[in-house]
This record gives C-alpha cells, structure tokens and sequence, in this order.
C-alpha cells in the first residue's frame, strides 16, 4: 500500500487503537532515529500476539527496508515473522484482500533478503531472525518459531530434554 493511500489513516494496530506507521518507516528509510523508529513499530504493530490491518500494511515496507540493506539488524525480519506467525491466531483479523497481493509479494522479497542476509551474518539474533523467515516462507511455522522465540542456550536445553546427546559436552 502506497504512502500516499488514505487508507493508513484508518488502520489499526496491535492494541486495537489507530495506528499508522508510515512516519517511522519513513524515518527508518532516511536513517533518522532509527532506533526510536524501530521501537515504535514494534511498540504499535504487535502487543501480546495482537496484530491487525496496519501491521500487515507494513509488512511490505519492512521487506522494501531490508532489501534496501536497512533491516535494522534483526528487526525488520523478527517483525514481520512476528507479525506473520501472530496473524494465524483466531483473534487477529485475516489479510484484507486489497492487502494479500502486496503482502505476499512482501514474503518472497524477505525470504530473498534473508537468504542473502545468511550468507554473511554472524549476529545470533539476525541469523535467528533471518532464518525465521526462511522457514516461515517455507512453511515451516514451527521451526520459524524455534528460530525467532528462544536462544540458541534455550533451544539446546529443549533438545536436551528430549534426550539429544549435546556432542560439545
């Protein structure tokens, strides 16, 4: 959805409230308080499992930012999947059909991303987040779930406790 659709004024976000994000995800793009940006897009578009339409809205945005390399480390990544894995919740409601083509175009363009993202990242929590995307695209929502949900310690003691052998010792 264009910046310039009258829609975004209408849209609402993971606390049920109006919500449009386009200020921070353009501030993002000029690389002005990013970190403040980022806050508030994970602040508005996500609350306790509770997404809605202007979450899905900038889905494609997060996808255009990290192609364009401003993925903000983990963050473009660890929100959309957060967004995607929480949009399948009988709660939240389904992807608008005047969102879906977009939206789905946004997937293919954040599994490339991350595909390309993986190649040189050495960060835990943008490799993790990375990979969350490339499973969920893949559909693979659980093991998306390992990937953006736990650490690396978390996901080792849950092997652990299902009887794997750590080989490191």
């Amino acid at each position: 959805m264009d910046f310039s659709d009258e829609r975004w004024g209408g849209l609402l976000g993971g606390y049920r409230l109006p919500c449009d994000p386009r200020k921070a995800l353009r501030a993002i793009e000029d690389g002005q308080n990013v970190e403040a940006a980022w806050s508030e897009l994970w602040e508005e578009l996500h609350h306790q499992g509770d997404v809605d339409l202007a979450s899905y809205a900038a889905v494609p945005h997060l996808a255009r930012l990290a192609a364009a390399g401003k993925a903000g480390g983990r963050n473009a990544y660890a929100l959309a999947a957060t967004i995607e894995q929480s949009r399948g919740h009988d709660r939240n409601p389904p992807l608008s059909d005047w969102l879906a083509s977009g939206y789905t175009q946004a997937w293919t363009t954040l599994f490339s991303s991350a595909l390309d993202t993986l190649r040189t990242a050495d960060d835990p929590d943008v490799v993790s987040s990375a990979l969350a995307v490339v499973a969920i695209h893949r559909r693979m929502p659980v093991l998306g779930r390992m990937a953006s949900d736990f650490s690396e310690a978390e996901r080792l003691a849950i092997l652990i406790d299902a009887g794997w052998e750590d080989p490191s010792g």
